[in-house]
């Protein structure tokens, strides 16, 4: 039975997301545990229950889904999927009136694009998208299974461990759309579904660990306010010492994200903490100058104004990234 029964045959369909075993940022990609469940009308294997002796026939495990089972069924494959997978347990049964049930279990990686805009305050979709390999739109049509288009929020509310560390799980959707692939004869068209995975980042340890140490940093450097106005060797050496720390703390930060063309959050954070402590050191030259010219009263005037003044515009500054990435 090479062909499907009908054209154009419907097959309802459900990814599950079992478990979320990984989720890398750098790579843009995730690995998961994943059920695939399958069921379609083949009238071809209809047969008699009381003749076989069962209501049910069942194929279990990949030998006897390949070697046993002669019945035609659709070749599902997630296309974003990263290298090859085979599946851990395979079960396929087929019903009397020739109702035809199909269940995978498997761990994949798939790639999907991130947005981490607002990392480490990101909220992330990550999407698993699958066709009928080898059948096109007119011959094999995805739909949804009934028993789980509702399983948006009940799903989310029930499978609590549904996460992986640092992320909760927000949100399940499944839609089915068409997608065009190119192949040799030109594009072809294919029925895909699309399960959407909703995740949000738990970003409070990312902010103890990495942001509140850079504001304490930000705030240290700002000590030069308080030295006397005449050391100048001393408040540039505080003023570098700072601007060296942050540029390695950058290259840390980056480490664990991806190559990006735009800035995130963080990147924005971590520039604004850049220019602050940089600015100390055109204050300090500033206030030796002043002070080598005999203008001390002056100098200690702009120390004093830059005790606050610093800290306003940082904090301002501050304000405004969360401002544009909270409304961007």
């Amino acid at each position: 039975m090479p062909n499907p029964p009908a054209r154009p045959t419907r097959v309802e369909c459900a990814i599950l997301i079992l478990d979320v075993i990984d989720i890398d940022d750098v790579d843009e990609s995730f690995a998961a545990e994943i059920a695939l469940i399958a069921s379609w009308q083949d009238p071809r294997l209809a047969f008699d229950a009381a003749a076989e002796g069962t209501d049910v026939k069942l194929f279990q495990g990949p030998f006897q889904f390949a070697e046993v089972f002669k019945g035609w069924w659709p070749q599902l494959v997630i296309i974003n999927e990263v290298g090859k997978s085979d599946p851990n347990s395979v079960t396929l049964r087929v019903f009397p009136d020739g109702t035809v049930r199909y269940l995978e279990q498997r761990n994949a990686t798939l790639e999907t694009p991130m947005d981490l805009h607002d990392f480490p305050f990101d909220t992330q979709r990550l999407r698993a998208s699958m066709i009928p390999f080898g059948n096109h739109a007119d011959e094999v049509v995805l739909a949804v299974d009934e028993r789980f288009a509702d399983t948006t929020d009940e799903y989310v509310h029930r499978e609590q461990d549904v996460n992986v560390a640092g992320w909760t799980l927000q949100h399940l959707q499944m839609v089915v759309d068409e997608t065009s692939i190119m192949a040799a004869g030109g594009p072809e068209r294919f029925s895909r579904m699309v399960t959407t995975i909703t995740l949000e980042r738990r970003s409070w340890q990312l902010v103890w660990a990495m942001l509140f140490p850079l504001l304490i940093l930000v705030s240290v450097v700002w000590s030069i306010f308080w030295v006397e106005i005449d050391a100048l060797p001393d408040r540039l050496n505080i003023s570098f010492i700072g601007v060296l720390t942050i540029v390695a703390y950058q290259f840390v930060v980056l480490e664990d994200l991806p190559r990006m063309s735009y800035l995130t959050f963080t990147d924005t954070v971590l520039l604004i903490s850049f220019v602050m402590m940089a600015a100390t050191v055109p204050q300090s030259l500033l206030i030796h100058s002043l002070v080598r010219k005999g203008k001390q009263r002056l100098a200690r005037t702009i120390d004093r104004t830059c005790r606050w003044l610093f800290p306003l515009a940082y904090l301002a500054l501050l304000a405004a990234a969360v401002l544009r990435y909270e409304l961007g």
